[in-house]
């Protein structure tokens, strides 16, 4: 008997939170500055005179690869910087401009984000935090839903680039996904930066 999608994710996510834990424990901080070395030249965007192509990253949860020392690097490079903002269950995030050293404040679950004054923006790349990623670029997230969300209403404003940010260890054979689930066009870990096509 087949589980229905739901069941088949809730089963791989205890087990991805515990590859995760312990690849984070391993080496957090070094895969944090290989993943920052790395940086996101592979997106072909470049900073100009007059646009700083925006880059979303996130206050990262506790065992999650922490993207803060990248989000740095891009700052110092003339990148703007924004973080997502969550206004409640089962509704698409927003995003509001920050750059490292900004106040935060507590949203949603408690989780860091900037303040209501910060000014909202649409982001063209934005970096996910995930549990685990397969070969054609499927993610299991949480099972809330936001970041699929999301992408299905920035991809159909503009173009966007979504990049997954993981430790090698979280790749596993197939991610369960329905039609609603969003694939990424990235996958970035402390080997490298990896591209997914249409398959």
């Amino acid at each position: 008997m087949v589980l229905p999608i739901d069941q088949q994710k809730q089963h791989m996510r205890a087990y991805a939170k515990q590859v995760r834990a312990k690849a984070h424990a391993a080496g957090g901080e070094t895969a944090s500055k290989a993943i920052a070395v790395v940086g996101l030249e592979f997106s072909d965007l470049q900073v100009g005179t007059d646009h700083s192509p925006i880059v979303s990253g996130y206050a990262a949860l506790p065992g999650e690869l922490d993207p803060a020392i990248l989000l740095a690097g891009l700052h110092g490079a003339g990148f703007s910087l924004a973080l997502p903002v969550t206004i409640g269950r089962a509704i698409p995030l927003i995003f509001r401009n920050w750059m490292p050293g900004d106040a935060m404040g507590k949203g949603y679950q408690g989780i860091a984000e900037p303040v209501p004054s910060a000014a909202e923006v649409l982001p063209d790349i934005v970096l996910l935090p995930l549990l685990a990623f397969d070969d054609q670029g499927y993610r299991l997230g949480y099972g809330g839903g936001h970041y699929d969300r999301t992408l299905v209403q920035l991809r159909a404003q503009k173009p966007v680039i979504a990049v997954g940010l993981a430790y090698d260890q979280q790749k596993v054979d197939a991610v369960p996904h329905d039609r609603y689930d969003q694939r990424l066009d990235w996958i970035l870990t402390p080997s490298g930066a990896r591209a997914f096509t249409e398959s």
